[in-house]
């Protein structure tokens, strides 16, 4: 079970710091910024592990319901992942019956993806975890700071790994 401020999934116990301590390695956002990722990526796995999903394909599950049909290269990015690492995580997917690949009619070279029947069978409960573990994160930050919290998540999303020019 892991644990937030007092509230409990019912799962595997994890701990996380409600007070105010400051930041490790002197601020470093970087550091920090890891570590925290680290933390909810544990969260996430535990939470989704009775689906008998990895994170990833969890994400790209939940990139799928939203829009159905995507292609491959955009499903990566939609995911944050490089497309050029992103076929085994397809062939895992399509392995356990949640995917289908087909070829886009107005482009041979690229391929569509879809989901199965399978994987709208488990619509429901992958978007129920999703809102309570964005319930629970919710409840231990205070008043409007989630919403402040949520600002600045999209700004770093928006950041470019390619070089800037300039």
């Amino acid at each position: 079970m892991y644990t937030l401020n007092g509230i409990s999934n019912g799962t595997k116990t994890h701990r996380m710091n409600s007070n105010n301590t400051p930041l490790r390695f002197n601020g470093s956002l970087w550091c920090n910024l890891d570590i925290a990722l680290r933390n909810i990526d544990q969260i996430y796995s535990q939470s989704i592990e009775p689906l008998g999903l990895t994170v990833i394909e969890w994400y790209i599950l939940r990139a799928l319901y939203e829009q159905d049909g995507q292609h491959a290269s955009e499903l990566a990015r939609a995911v944050g992942r490089a497309a050029t690492s992103f076929t085994p995580i397809l062939d895992k997917l399509q392995h356990k019956d949640l995917i289908q690949r087909r070829p886009d009619p107005a482009d041979r070279r690229a391929v569509r993806i879809y989901l199965t029947d399978k994987a709208q069978e488990y619509r429901q409960r992958v978007l129920e975890t999703a809102d309570q573990i964005e319930k629970t994160f919710q409840g231990m930050i205070e008043n409007g700071d989630f919403a402040t919290f949520k600002n600045v998540l999209a700004k770093l999303q928006e950041l470019s790994p390619e070089p800037q020019e300039g």
